[in-house]
């Protein structure tokens, strides 16, 4: 019984190029470029799935980080308002420094009820670049600061 093989124009089994000088060699040749060109489609596919998981998880944090952002500012204007009250009620010294403090507060309040995340990511992005040295330094605290609180304290 004859093996059934797909045969070319010529008769001869496809990749094999027999007469052309090539020998053998080109139809494992042949496998081997047909199946790394379908391993390059399956990463692809799984790259462009890849990427569209990280931009839905991406869309999801922004919308909630942006949906904190009004009791976020309330938090801190409720601050300053009480920073303003006791300073009323301390020395002059202490209640220009609380006085201050509760204007930054509030300041910081509005800024973020009027920025939504893109727009304060780009802000950090030019704070970064105009003070690098004083962003990595605070980079730095705050991965220490957060190392701390993941680690329980210790």
């Amino acid at each position: 019984m004859e093996d059934q093989v797909n045969r070319d124009a010529q008769g001869r089994p496809y990749g094999d190029q027999s007469g052309s000088g090539s020998g053998t060699g080109t139809g494992t040749a042949a496998r081997l470029k047909e199946q790394a060109q379908q391993v390059k489609e399956q990463a692809t596919q799984k790259i462009g799935e890849v990427k569209e998981k990280a931009a839905e998880y991406g869309k999801k944090a922004t919308e909630k980080i942006d949906s904190q952002r009004e009791p976020a500012a309330s938090k801190l204007e409720s601050t300053a308002s009480a920073l303003h009250e006791r300073g009323d009620r301390v020395a002059s010294a202490a209640s220009n420094a609380a006085h201050r403090t509760a204007d930054k507060i509030q300041a910081a309040a509005e800024y973020i009820r009027q920025h939504d995340v893109n727009a304060m990511m780009d802000d950090i992005g030019e704070a970064v670049k105009r003070h690098p040295g004083q962003a990595l330094a605070a980079a730095a605290v705050v991965g220490f600061l957060a190392g701390r609180a993941l680690r329980g304290g210790d």
